[in-house]
């Protein structure tokens, strides 16, 4: 409870002077106390899901596109059958045993692997086509998981979900999407002087618009705001306001009556039924804010200026919105400005002072707009807000400030860069972070473990997945970092241990079991690229056996990720090729295992020892981490999250 105060009349109330950063320190640990949480999810049709925020992980059901594709109008044919065709000896196919008309979009024929476009095409009769070039296998098709692999992640969750995004859910097969239920704000106008807008004014009356501008507010922060009549300043009143609220709600705004005066009862109101936390803020405007607890669910006596209630609006209810959506704080663009002339300001509080912005010649100036609390049209006006210190008595003309930008406003992001190996451990880690830590994101490439390294060894990534076997030693990754990272100090973090083997169809008919069966003329293969653990894998495998790489039909088509190996197999583009086993799984084929190995995040001691990367390793090293990866299938997590080597260093 906080302190009260004798008033004129004898009636006790409360006016605190607590400065905003403990003023936010005490509301967010009593929330917590009161075990304020996430909104509930609901199912909505992905046509109405736009602006919405997802409340869980959003993985693909089926892969786009779900078939091998034309991807010109002309004609399907079998890449072998051009070959010798130029412009000096063109080559004629028959129609329709040698060429088939197609248009976009268009399944392949079956036994067709190639488009050749009209536009290269010369009909010189009604069976028979002219071609002045061959093709490679695979030239204008789009095959299938070309877009999106069935299982892989679209969106994680607390994602505010935009028209492209839409797309691509419907594109992986979703009809509609679980998102967060908006935030229900009812807005409580208080005051005997408030009149429905539209009304004849007389002496005394005041058009109650504040609930227009403060309900639209929620709902741009993604709330769902309704206006409920005003009540007069009463304190029952108010108080059966508030208790009819709570049913309904997850945030409740009381406007005005939240200061000292004696038909001010807000923070009564409040106190009487459940909790201040605290009533008055060191702020200019909107000190008289009043922030409570009532049932466990937050209410907030916001100050009945326009321009107060717009400043306590912005740093308590929209911070609540946010967490209750499970989204990152937004954080306005700043700009460098010179103040244009000087600003007198009270000793003691926080100012948030409304400027407006132009420039001259190679500076950005900022004029300050009329104060006053009830100005409104300093907030139509406003361009940015100048945030004058508490202990700061002004700032004079020509001084170089930081203003934040009201318009446009830019949402910034904390990232954690991946590159190397592919896994699909990495996309639910991405998933899982921005759950943990809203806003925090995992961006990831596929380049390869050596690529990956190279990439650590430029400081152009975070951490790097890597799983490469050094032959002499049998010991994973060391050597390897040692060689391309020779001049730093490098923490190995194992993150789990996997299955690599051949991807097969169901039931495996073509009997694919060793390498030795990749050099069958009748088996298409499909590789991974240079640099990637599996490819390196592959080598060292074909050299101990003696087998030439162009033994091996398809050796020099390359996939960047295990999902597209595996989807190469289902779409009966290959027969075969090296994957880990949860890739096989997702996309429902068989599996024959051939090699147990270590996949490791490979991260710099500086990076390793930083605040950034904390709250992936904490994920990892969870038990509930854990129990997801294991139900993906083909992991071993024994070991993930612990060190398995440092390479330089100090020791951790």
């Amino acid at each position: 409870m906080v302190d009260t105060k004798p008033n004129k009349d004898g009636r006790e109330y409360y006016l605190n002077d607590i400065a905003f950063d403990e003023a936010t320190r005490l509301y967010t640990s009593a929330l917590g106390r009161a075990g304020t949480a996430l909104t509930a999810s609901e199912l909505v049709p992905i046509e109405s899901a736009n602006g919405r925020v997802t409340a869980e992980g959003i993985w693909a059901k089926r892969s786009s596109p779900n078939y091998d594709a034309s991807a010109m109008d002309g004609v399907a044919v079998r890449a072998s059958q051009t070959v010798g065709a130029t412009e000096t000896s063109p080559l004629r196919l028959q129609i329709p045993t040698q060429a088939v008309w197609i248009d976009t979009g268009d399944p392949m024929p079956a036994d067709y692997d190639a488009v050749i476009m009209v536009e290269n095409v010369v009909q010189v009769d009604d069976n028979t086509i002219e071609i002045q070039s061959s093709v490679p296998p695979y030239h204008h098709v789009r095959p299938l998981g070309e877009d999106i692999v069935a299982t892989e992640l679209i969106l994680p969750q607390g994602h505010v979900l935009r028209p492209q995004d839409l797309a691509a859910c419907a594109a992986a097969g979703f009809t509609a999407i679980s998102v967060r239920q908006a935030p229900r704000v009812p807005i409580v106008p208080t005051g005997n002087e408030l009149v429905p807008i539209g009304d004849t004014l007389k002496p005394g009356d005041i058009p109650e618009f504040n609930s227009v501008m403060l309900g639209a507010m929620v709902d741009e922060w993604g709330g769902s705001a309704f206006r409920q009549p005003p009540v007069r300043d009463d304190l029952e009143q108010i108080k059966k306001a508030i208790v009819d609220a709570l049913q309904e709600s997850d945030v409740i705004i009381l406007n005005a009556g939240s200061s000292a005066g004696s038909e001010d009862f807000t923070a009564m109101a409040i106190s009487d039924l459940g909790e201040v936390v605290t009533h008055g803020v060191a702020i200019r405007p909107g000190h008289p804010v009043v922030l409570g607890i009532v049932k466990d669910k937050p209410v907030l006596g916001i100050p009945g200026y326009p321009v107060s209630a717009v400043v306590t609006m912005e740093l308590f209810v929209r911070p609540l919105i946010e967490r209750l959506l499970g989204i990152p704080p937004l954080n306005n663009q700043v700009v460098s400005a010179t103040l244009a002339r000087k600003v007198v300001s009270p000793m003691g509080e926080d100012e948030y002072l409304r400027v407006r912005l132009g420039r001259v010649r190679d500076k950005v100036i900022a004029s300050p707009i009329q104060r006053g609390a009830g100005i409104t049209m300093s907030l139509v006006r406003a361009d940015g807000v100048l945030k004058i210190p508490r202990f700061s008595e002004g700032i004079d003309a020509g001084d170089k400030i930081n203003v934040e930008l009201i318009r446009p406003d830019t949402r910034l992001k904390d990232s954690i860069i991946a590159t190397g190996s592919h896994d699909v451990v990495l996309d639910l880690i991405a998933s899982e972070l921005s759950r943990i830590k809203p806003g925090l994101t995992l961006v990831s490439s596929n380049v390869g473990s050596i690529g990956g390294l190279l990439a650590l060894a430029r400081e152009e990534a975070h951490i790097a997945g890597c799983h490469l076997l050094d032959d002499t030693t049998g010991e994973y990754n060391v050597s390897y970092v040692e060689r391309y990272l020779r001049d730093r100090h490098v923490v190995l973090v194992n993150l789990v241990h996997r299955v690599q083997g051949f991807v097969v169809s169901p039931d495996n008919p073509r009997s694919i079991y060793q390498f030795e069966d990749l050099t069958r003329p009748d088996l298409k293969f499909v590789n991974r690229q240079r640099g990637s653990g599996t490819r390196v894998l592959l080598d060292f495998k074909l050299q101990n056996l003696g087998i030439k790489p162009e033994e091996i039909r398809g050796y020099q088509r390359e996939e960047f990720t295990h999902l597209a190996v595996a989807a190469a197999v289902a779409g009966g583009r290959a027969d075969t090729g090296l994957c880990i086993l949860s890739a096989a799984i997702a996309l429902g084929m068989d599996f024959v295992p051939l090699v147990h190995e270590r996949y490791d995040l490979v991260i710099p001691e500086d990076v390793y020892r930083g605040k950034e990367i904390q709250p992936l390793l904490t994920l990892i090293r969870s038990k509930d981490f854990c129990d997801q990866v294991d139900k993906i299938g083909g992991y071993d997590t024994t070991s993930m999250g612990e060190v398995m080597a440092q390479v330089g260093g100090n020791t951790i």
